[in-house]
């Protein structure tokens, strides 16, 4: 029974939402051209199925590949963040700026430093706009270990390492999940902008931008969804990984 209301919830609020947006649509009568409705859609889909399966596996790879380098660049800084109070002081303002800074102006930068390289300038956006929650995750998760843990393990000559993956790590893979299941979401929206933005862009995001330059809004809207709906599948691939690995901290709801 518990299984089927989690499948049957969110399908159901999907369900809901498109219905809100059709009825939307139909009241205040607009066009597709100002307002494609869900029931444009698949027209849409039909037409350009094999440019929606190209588009999409290539802006996933790539999505998942800095997402991949987040986590290992993101987990590693947060562990020196988290073990040295001076590197956190030196590392936090300049994370916070950088962070601070708009993605979107870094696409041109990264273009002209790795000129033709549009696989790794897409990868490394999806990476730069995705690493700082776990980064911060990590970090904060080791600063507030148990002092008494450490010094236990200290005591029995274990060595930073050890202690890291017999307490801290255990301890931090809730808020590292937490942030992980954000960074999803921030390596797609990394990703696109590199896809949309760049002269020579491929992918859902070059398919946009097409359906954009042609007036097609429905191939608009319908590639919208089907980056939802990527970004949907990859949130739920985190969550699998997040039962299996820190399920333990997960409570009961009353």
């Amino acid at each position: 029974m518990q299984t089927f209301q989690k499948i049957a919830v969110p399908v159901l609020a999907i369900l809901i939402f498109l219905a809100l947006w059709e009825g939307l649509v139909w009241v205040n009568g607009w066009p597709n051209y100002v307002m494609a409705s869900p029931s444009d859609l698949p027209e849409a889909y039909a037409k350009f199925w094999n440019l929606f399966l190209i588009g999409s596996w290539q802006t996933l790879w790539r999505t998942v590949a800095g997402l991949m380098l987040a986590v290992l660049f993101g987990t590693a800084l947060g562990m020196v963040m988290g073990f040295s109070r001076i590197a956190r002081d030196g590392l936090y303002p300049l994370l916070v700026g950088f962070n601070a800074i708009p993605k979107a102006t870094l696409v041109p930068v990264l273009a002209l430093l790795f000129i033709g390289q549009h696989n790794f300038n897409t990868v490394l956006m999806a990476f730069l706009i995705s690493f700082f929650p776990i980064a911060v995750s990590v970090g904060i998760g080791l600063s507030t270990l148990e002092p008494e843990y450490r010094d236990i393990l200290r005591s029995l000559g274990a060595s930073r390492l050890t202690i890291f993956r017999k307490i801290a790590l255990p301890k931090t893979l809730p808020e590292f999940f937490g942030a992980l299941k954000v960074s999803v979401t921030l390596a797609f929206i990394g990703t696109n902008l590199v896809e949309i933005i760049s002269p020579h862009g491929r992918g859902l995001g070059a398919l946009f931008l097409s359906g954009q330059t042609n007036s097609n809004y429905p191939l608009m809207f319908a590639v919208l969804i089907a980056l939802a709906v990527l970004g949907i599948l990859l949130y739920y691939c985190v969550v699998a990984l997040e039962r299996i690995f820190a399920g333990w901290a997960e409570r009961p709801q009353g």
